[in-house]
């Protein structure tokens, strides 16, 4: 296992800085001069060239991004034009709140989709199933910011249970997640479900079954970690979904998280801002897909090997 992790930590490292390439290149690659967009059509010539400066722009090009991978090391990411503020400071402090959020919608869906899937596969073509079937192409067909607005003005407005924004406690966590994980809980319920009615037809569950071994037996403890292998990566791939998926959630929200940061650096213009909070959502990204190889080696030890 020692030897998979260092391996995949190898392979990690040219995609990270590939990752930051894209990254830096989206300056270069935006249309129109950036400090322009900025600070606006009628700046003052004298302000366009200040600014150039600070953000390193009147250097040459590999300069430029030598000084961007320079601070990358050091975890400086610019100060933000508008905050007035270290960059990496301030998605420091509004990091744990997007995780926060995608850990509780991701728990929301898998307390969904696991028993729902375990019980559509156990019962295959009955009332469960034909249920599990529905709820998952609910789930998928709705978008969070219909999703989202509608749980506002039944459970919030009209009810009064849960608060309408903010992130004030356990309570205003609830309808985030709930937004979020719905849809998840519609794809993982269907992976669940599938997954494990393949897995009971497979040999070696046939024949546990001949020895006597009861069905529930041979479903939770034999063919449920077999059946999870193909979950996990989706699962891996989707938390790291969730976490541009709350852009949209956050902002309905108000959720003080990454997302809803990104989008005041973009209607505010802040560069820096939003490319220090896209790279690291990327770089989450490649970390989640390390972690889920490493979960996904666990459950299937042939991975290792190969």
């Amino acid at each position: 296992m020692t030897a998979y992790l260092l391996r995949r930590l190898a392979q990690m490292v040219p995609l990270v800085l590939l990752v930051a390439t894209l990254v830096f290149s989206l300056i270069h690659l935006t249309p129109g001069d950036p400090v322009e967009m900025m600070l606006g059509e009628n700046a003052q010539r004298g302000d366009v060239e200040r600014l150039r400066a600070e953000l390193g722009l009147d250097r040459p090009l590999g300069e430029q991004f030598l000084a961007y991978l320079s601070g990358l090391l050091r975890a400086d990411l610019g100060r933000s034009l508008h905050f007035q503020r270290p960059v990496t400071t301030l998605l420091l402090e509004h990091y744990p709140a997007t995780l926060e959020l995608a850990f509780a919608s991701m728990l929301v869906a898998l307390a969904i989709a696991l028993p729902l899937g375990i019980l559509a596969a156990y019962h295959r073509g009955g009332p469960v199933d034909h249920l599990s079937r529905f709820f998952a192409l609910l789930g998928v067909s709705m978008p969070n910011f219909w999703l989202g607005p509608v749980l506002i003005l039944l459970f919030s407005i009209q009810i009064g249970l849960f608060p309408v924004s903010g992130r004030s406690g356990l309570a205003s966590l609830v309808l985030p997640a709930i937004t979020l994980g719905t849809a998840l809980a519609g794809l993982l319920t269907r992976m669940v479900r599938s997954s494990l009615a393949e897995e009971l037809h497979k040999d070696y569950l046939v024949t546990a079954r001949a020895k006597g071994v009861r069905r529930r037996t041979v479903l939770l403890r034999h063919a449920l970690k077999n059946a999870l292998v193909p979950v996990v990566t989706v699962v891996g791939l989707q938390f790291g979904a969730l976490l541009t998926g709350a852009i949209i959630t956050e902002t309905i929200f108000s959720w003080p998280g990454l997302g809803r940061l990104i989008i005041q650096g973009i209607r505010l213009r802040d560069y820096p801002l939003v490319q220090g909070g896209v790279l690291v959502i990327a770089v989450t990204y490649v970390v989640l897909n390390l972690v889920t190889d490493l979960v996904y080696a666990w459950l299937d030890p042939r991975i290792r090997y190969e």
